[in-house]
């Protein structure tokens, strides 16, 4: 079946246009909830844990910037229309939960 244009919105194009957009996602994702989680888990062994504070403070930091570049990623015209507005949740959320940590530090 030929269409009139060239397009990768394309009806039997869509599924693997989603693979190829969500895996690359999903990864940034799951290292993001890695360290968010490992942020809110372990602390600081007392007040006197100077590295602690400055492990958590990048752990922090770092998930912050993942949280970033997966709102990056799915703001991209065509990576929003492939994958639906709801890949806009998962950075938000790990990200707030990073700023509240990151907040809770001082």
């Amino acid at each position: 079946m030929t269409y009139g244009r060239e397009s990768i919105d394309l009806p039997e194009d869509r599924g693997c246009l989603r693979w190829v957009l969500g895996v690359p996602l999903v990864l940034i994702h799951a290292v993001n909830a890695v360290v968010v989680f490992s942020a809110v888990r372990f602390g600081p062994a007392g007040d006197w844990d100077d590295q602690g504070y400055a492990g958590l403070t990048v752990a922090c930091g770092c998930a912050i910037a993942l949280s970033l570049l997966g709102l990056a990623v799915t703001a991209v015209p065509s990576v929003r229309r492939a994958m639906g507005p709801w890949w806009f949740a998962p950075p938000a959320v790990l990200g707030v939960i990073a700023l509240v940590r990151a907040a809770a530090l001082s």
